[in-house]
């Protein structure tokens, strides 16, 4: 090649627009991908709390109301109703792997007095499970009661007093003569992408209504044919 076309060949080169697009492309690329895979991370988030936050609701609301009418004119709540109640709950979760990858915690929370010579308590009269997940941050933070609490009406077979249950500065208490359904549910976030855009995430909300009907407190009900318990020494799916 002469020497003398080379000026010409660079000139040439340097207008050439052919391939800008796709320089311009291959240098974005990266950027756009790791913006646009952040974002998606980042909504799935949110839509993981929207769905725990519902779900725990749900089960708490669902829990006020649920149980069988006696003959005495009070709604007896059966562990029937209960294991229906949190079916619901894994249904409603299936899609986040509730089971699998979390913990959820009924309670029942009570103003009882025990004796007419002592002050009226709030109790965690039974507790009823479901979730794989356990240790510290999975299993109840706010009390626990025992695998047979309630289950029949003698007063020293209930969970712990408690002077309520929630967080500081958010604590709830059963009414005067009544009660409410707590429930608790912590979640492990699954990511979408594991670690590359977001470190672990736990979910943690709380749920509460004060039970709608004049229920029997005395003890949860379990008539023949009996349901199986799911109380919360069982860690299962």
């Amino acid at each position: 090649m002469s020497p003398h076309r080379v000026p010409a060949l660079l000139r040439r080169f340097a207008a050439a627009r052919s391939g800008l697009a796709m320089l311009e492309f291959a240098l974005a690329l990266p950027v756009v991908l790791v913006l646009g895979c952040y974002g998606v991370e980042t909504a799935n988030l949110a839509l993981a709390n929207l769905r725990v936050s519902q779900l725990t609701a749900s089960l708490a609301d669902n829990g006020s109301r649920m149980g069988m009418m006696s003959t005495a004119s009070t709604v007896q709540l059966r562990e029937l109703d209960i294991n229906n109640a949190l079916q619901a709950a894994r249904l409603q979760g299936s899609a986040l792997g509730i089971g699998a990858n979390g913990r959820v915690t009924l309670s029942s929370l009570e103003y009882v007095q025990q004796s007419y010579d002592t002050a009226p308590v709030q109790r965690i009269h039974w507790q009823r499970c479901f979730g794989l997940k356990s240790g510290t941050g999975y299993d109840s933070s706010y009390g626990t009661a025992s695998a047979t609490a309630g289950t029949d009406a003698t007063q020293a077979n209930a969970g712990t007093a408690s002077a309520g249950m929630g967080d500081p500065g958010a604590v709830v208490t059963a009414p005067s003569g009544s009660g409410l359904i707590f429930v608790e549910v912590n979640y492990d976030y699954q990511r979408l992408f594991g670690s590359s855009f977001m470190g672990p995430a736990r979910l943690h909300y709380v749920a509460s209504f004060i039970v709608r009907d004049r229920r029997d407190f005395s003890q949860l009900f379990n008539p023949a044919p009996a349901a199986t318990r799911s109380t919360c020494d069982k860690y299962t799916s």
